[in-house]
């Protein structure tokens, strides 16, 4: 198991320098560059002055060369200078890391929740009409577009009904944690009713595909409750393939934040990135990205170790025949 997670821990890292290689390479190639945007602004800047301002952001010299010398500097912590919030990036970036992991995080718990919940649910009722409920709101969850669902949110609930605030963010003064809490409901649950029905329709398959089990028969025959098989015998064992698909949805949460942060006006790190291309921050907008993939690939290698703890027949790096 340890083996493994080293492998894997540096397969991660390796995918990572790939994963930032063609970020640089996609953002380095766009047309214009900070030097300008720059020159736009101020129409008495003159030749000379942006070939010394070319020479000194380096951005003269060759792609490849840049690359380097932005690796480098990131190997050793420095991210940059942020052009469009005057201050470093990494000093940019953590205010709206925190607040987009809370979002992301209490958006992928409430999902996963209902997914596995609901998922367990159309299995034990299969072909009735529970199971067609839950399937007919899995093909609603996955069709509806993240950035509809928020407007209706805010329309019904904060303009309509006056339940809850249209933004994410608490008024200026306004503490405690219920306060933050009731301001980030719309935006948690327009991201995990989106995610939601992808984990039922997985867990649903599972589910299914775990009460065919023979073991599952002898848990019946033995006189084991419905409620128990599926707690004690299914749960667990439907929950593997899910893993994956969770570990997956957790980093694919950053697509769905762009747009959820956008709408409910939330300091997170998807509009961050969103702002950081808009006005060409490279250093910013290298670093956001860098980031979600880095979020992305942990989330991946956190799927790997839960297999473990799942099913301890899982014999990572073991040898077919060897005893686990």
């Amino acid at each position: 198991m340890l083996r493994h997670a080293i492998q894997r821990l540096i397969q991660g890292i390796l995918v990572l320098g790939f994963a930032s290689f063609a970020i640089y390479m996609l953002l380095g190639l766009m047309p214009g560059d900070p030097v300008d945007l720059m020159a736009s602004g101020n129409p008495e800047v003159t030749p000379e002055d942006l070939r010394r301002l070319r020479e000194l952001h380096g951005v003269d010299r060759p792609i490849l060369e840049r690359y380097a010398a932005w690796a480098g500097a990131v190997l050793t912590g420095d991210l940059g200078y942020s052009r469009s919030f005057n201050r470093p990036v990494l000093a940019t970036i953590g205010p709206y890391f925190l607040n987009t992991l809370v979002l992301m995080s209490a958006a992928f718990v409430a999902a996963l929740g209902l997914g596995v919940a609901l998922g367990l649910l159309a299995a034990a009722d299969r072909g009735g009409r529970v199971d067609a409920a839950i399937n007919a709101f899995a093909f609603v969850s996955a069709s509806v577009p993240t950035f509809w669902l928020g407007l209706l949110a805010i329309v019904l609930f904060a303009v309509v009904l006056g339940w809850l605030p249209a933004s994410a963010l608490p008024p200026p003064g306004a503490d405690g944690f219920w306060e933050r809490a009731r301001h980030l409901i719309l935006p948690v649950a327009t991201l995990a009713l989106v995610e939601a029905g992808e984990y039922a329709r997985h867990m649903r398959a599972a589910a299914i595909d775990a009460l065919g089990q023979d073991w599952i028969r002898t848990a019946r025959a033995k006189g084991a409750s419905p409620a128990r098989v599926l707690r004690a015998h299914v749960l667990r064992n439907a929950l593997i393939p899910v893993a994956t698909v969770a570990a997956l949805g957790f980093g694919g949460l950053f697509s769905g934040a762009l747009v959820t942060e956008t709408i409910f006006a939330y300091p997170g790190m998807g509009k961050l990135i969103y702002d950081a291309i808009l006005t060409s921050d490279f250093n910013l907008a290298l670093a956001c990205l860098l980031m979600a993939a880095a979020l992305v690939i942990a989330a991946n290698f956190a799927a790997d170790l839960v297999y473990a703890a799942l099913d301890p027949r899982v014999g990572f790096g073991r040898a077919p025949g060897d005893e686990p």
